[in-house]
This record gives C-alpha cells, sequence and structure tokens, in this order.
C-alpha cells in the first residue's frame, strides 16, 4: 500500500471468528482459486455427512461434488483433523446414489434455499450456462460411483505440516482427488475489506519447520537449502559411469533453466541423506520438477498441481515425453531422456513466457532448444 509517503507493506487482518470466514466463502465460491478455474454451486452448509457436518457442500458445472472445509488457524483443528474430517466426508459421499443424496444429507439445505433438487440448484446458480441439464445428473453419480470428488480447504494461515501432508495425499490419490488449499488474508483498503485469496501449491521435498521446546525455529534437523547446484553436485561425487553421466546430464539441464527469467536453482540436503535439486519458478517458489539423489540413484518427480497453473499447456507433451509415467503430484519419472528435457524446457518455458526478455536455453548440442509452440 502507499500511504502517500511511499510504498510499504500492508499488515493482513484477523477474522474476527470462523464463521465470517465460512460466510465468506459459501457466498463468494468464485472467490477460491481452484485447479482449473471450475465453476462451483453451493448445494448446503453444515450438510451432515456421517457422523460429521461439512461446512460446505458443493457441485461443480460438470457434476464433480466438491467438499470443501473452513478453519482458522487458531483451531487446533486447523493441522491434522481438518484433513481427516474432510477425508470422512468423501468416504462418506462415495457410492451415494443421487437421489439418496438429495432426499438425505441435501433435502433441508436444498428446501432452505428454495430448491427442489440437485439439478435446481444447479440451473438456478448457472450464470454462464455451463451446466448441461441432459448429461448433469449423469455425471454426479458417476463421479459418486467413482469417488471422484475435488476436496478444498480454506484458512486464513496455512502450517507447513499441514501442506506436507495435503502434498503427500494428493500424491496418493491424484487419479481419484483433486485437493486445493487456499489461504484467505483480508485487508483494510481507504476503509473497505479486501479479501486476497491464495493458492498453495505444497512440495513434498520441502522441509518442515522443527520447533525446539524454546520456540525457536530451525530446519537444521530437517536439512539444509543453499542456493545453486554445488551441493547436489557434491553429493554425486563418489558416482562413476552412466549413473554419473545421467547426474550431469540433469545438473547441466538445471542450470540452464536458472537462466530463464524468474527461475532460482536451490540444492536441499535431508538429514536421511537425501539430496534434490530444485528449478523453482519465482516469486511463488513452486517448481514442476524435483530432481533427485536418492541411493545414488537419479529420479525425477513431476508435480500437476503446478504445471496446471504454471505450464498447463505443457502437460501433454510432458506426459508424451515421459510414458508410461503420469504427471501426478511428485510421480517418480527415472528414465531420463533428451526428449523428456526437451518437454520439462518447454514447460519452464511456458510458466515464464509473459517475459520477453527469457535468455534462451541450450539443449545438449549447444543450440538453443526450441519454445513449445503453445507456450
Amino acid at each position: 500500500m502507499n500511504d502517500g509517503a511511499g510504498w510499504k507493506l500492508a499488515s493482513s487482518q484477523a477474522f474476527p471468528d470462523e464463521a465470517t470466514l465460512h460466510r465468506l466463502i459459501a457466498e463468494n465460491p468464485q472467490l477460491l482459486p481452484l485447479v482449473g478455474s471450475p465453476r462451483l454451486i453451493v448445494l448446503g452448509c453444515e450438510v451432515q455427512l456421517g457422523t460429521g457436518y461439512a461446512d460446505i457442500l458443493a457441485v461443480e458445472s460438470s457434476g464433480r461434488p466438491t467438499i470443501i472445509e473452513v478453519k482458522l488457524s487458531k483451531n487446533p483443528e486447523a493441522r491434522r483433523a481438518i484433513v481427516s474430517q474432510v477425508v470422512a466426508y468423501a468416504a462418506f459421499l462415495h457410492g451415494f446414489d443421487t437421489e439418496s443424496l438429495e432426499q438425505g444429507p441435501l433435502r433441508k439445505p436444498l428446501a432452505d434455499a428454495g430448491y427442489g433438487s440437485i439439478l435446481d440448484a444447479a440451473q438456478a446458480q448457472d450464470q454462464e450456462g455451463a451446466v448441461n441439464p441432459a448429461s448433469f445428473m449423469t455425471s454426479l453419480q458417476d463421479y459418486l460411483n467413482h469417488g471422484n470428488f475435488r476436496l478444498v480447504l480454506v484458512l486464513d494461515e496455512i502450517s507447513a505440516e499441514l501442506e506436507r501432508i495435503v502434498a503427500y495425499l494428493d500424491a496418493l490419490t491424484v487419479q481419484a482427488l483433486t485437493i486445493d488449499l487456499i489461504s484467505v488474508e483480508v485487508y483494510d483498503v481507504n476503509g473497505a475489506k479486501v479479501a486476497l485469496p491464495q493458492r498453495i501449491s505444497p512440495d513434498l521435498s520441502a522441509p518442515i519447520p522443527h520447533t525446539t521446546t524454546g520456540g525457536a525455529k530451525t530446519t537444521a534437523s530437517k536439512g539444509i537449502l543453499s542456493d545453486g547446484s554445488d551441493t547436489f553436485r557434491a553429493s554425486i561425487a563418489d558416482t562413476i559411469g552412466e549413473t554419473r553421466s545421467a547426474f550431469d546430464e540433469l545438473i547441466a539441464w538445471a542450470e540452464r533453466l536458472a537462466l530463464l527469467p524468474n527461475v532460482r536453482l536451490s540444492s536441499f540436503a535431508g538429514a536421511s541423506g537425501k539430496f534434490t535439486l530444485l528449478p523453482r519458478i519465482m516469486p511463488d517458489k513452486v517448481g514442476l520438477v524435483t530432481i533427485w539423489n536418492e541411493n545414488q540413484q537419479p529420479s525425477l518427480t513431476v508435480f500437476r498441481s503446478v504445471f496446471e497453473r504454471c505450464a498447463p499447456q505443457s502437460i501433454e507433451p510432458v506426459e508424451q515425453a515421459i510414458a508410461p509415467v503420469k504427471i501426478g503430484q511428485g510421480n517418480v519419472v527415472r528414465n531420463i531422456t533428451s526428449e523428456m528435457l526437451e518437454a520439462l524446457t518447454a514447460a519452464y518455458q511456458e510458466a515464464t513466457s509473459d517475459n520477453s526478455s527469457a535468455a534462451p536455453v541450450s539443449g545438449r548440442d549447444g543450440q538453443a532448444e526450441p519454445k513449445h509452440k503453445g507456450s
């Protein structure tokens, strides 16, 4: 903000209570920056699913169910319990038929809102003509049958522990669940309240801050993050032959990525003896890939949420290059090929294409690699 004396960082304001944040999301679901930017239709609040009550039950215009849990960071459930709650609600919905859903958990919420059915609610709230009445309920039933849901966790502040739990869960359930982790902060701008939501892209390779008995935070017991590739390079000093060549190629490729605007390269030395090389996109500090040295063997992990956010047009060519592996939330690629690195280079170029001064990234032959045509 600028108070006339120059620019300075504004301080966010605390929500007075959890109900305020809950109401903000329920009344403005499109405020949430979800992966794929789906249109959300709220079906009910405090919907009983099993022994608990889901904060918000919604559905995408495609028919995909969405379960939203809202917590303030001061709530003790905001660290781990929020995850178990939302997963329990998804497990309860798995296999439901649409008629039982309308006559059971959603009967009162729909009636209170003046809707006779889920389709009525969807059509009434569909402002863009995205709901297809002929297929909507069939699609909803298919999603319920397969347990293919979107889970959304909304908090005012997100702990590193929760980030890692969500990253792990997302990596295991990439085929069935989409998990969005959203932080919402509120600022006062000339007397007006402005809500700023942000989607968090968790990274399993990131260290979790450790709190000592004295309250000071340190990452020393979890690992050390350093700039550049030197630490990672030192970790492969004893490798030889084809393995060493594969590592050298990956390191050289990552160093070329660092020539792109807004890409920063760093190494992470884990306390367990695992080393990673992280080409991250600034200022969000997210990476399309993480390079691993695990037991002196090279590999990559790819993160779908980052691709969808930063390089969506590169998903198909990258998946073709890494087949049969799919881009998931941490899926491992061990067969490193030049075609794969070229596709990943194009993805990083797409992610940084807003800056026209991008430096060319050289390929294996020293020539500039072409941008993917979708960049």
